[in-house]
């Protein structure tokens, strides 16, 4: 299977809505509501007034998930929890297509994103991302893509248990 990225667009997100909606996402990512409110919660980072950069994940070149990426330290909220200090970008991801579970799938999309898009940036020194602490297969991609388990904390958005994982770049 071929991974790729392309910018996540407007029209993408009925299909944004309805992965979210799905229980294997779902689950981890919490009901993020009706179709207005996806549009308006991912509304603002593909018009450029929020500063999470969105893309479409790719596989044989059909849209199959979301992964973004943000500055940590352009949300002081979520930077005071996670505690990283500056130049480490965040990342979030979940593929959409059920059926493409379970084939390591994610561990090639973590592991490609982050050398193709996050490191290409001269200022990041690493990324972190924050799975569920109950989720082992996200926890066991982020691992095999070389990100190590850091620390632990509650969000507050959740009031859950979630693993803060973290690669850093090497020079």
């Amino acid at each position: 299977m071929l991974v790729g990225f392309r910018p996540l667009r407007e029209s993408d997100l009925t299909l944004v809505h309805e992965w979210l909606g799905r229980d294997h996402v779902r689950r981890w990512w919490g009901d993020r509501g009706d179709l207005e409110q996806t549009v308006a919660h991912y509304g603002p980072s593909l018009d450029g007034r929020d500063p999470t950069d969105l893309y479409a994940i790719l596989v044989d070149g059909r849209a199959a998930g979301m992964i973004q990426t943000y500055l940590v330290a352009d949300y002081p909220d979520y930077a005071a929890v996670v505690g990283v200090g500056e130049g480490v970008a965040g990342l979030d991801l979940f593929l959409g297509e059920e059926e493409l579970l379970g084939r390591g799938l994610g561990t090639e999309v973590i592991r490609t994103f982050v050398a193709e898009f996050v490191f290409t940036h001269d200022g990041t020194r690493a990324c972190v991302a924050d799975p569920d602490a109950e989720n082992v297969a996200s926890l066991r991609a982020f691992e095999k893509a070389g990100f190590a388990r850091v620390s632990e904390f509650v969000d507050p958005e959740d009031g859950r248990l979630h693993a803060l994982v973290q690669r850093d770049r090497v020079p």
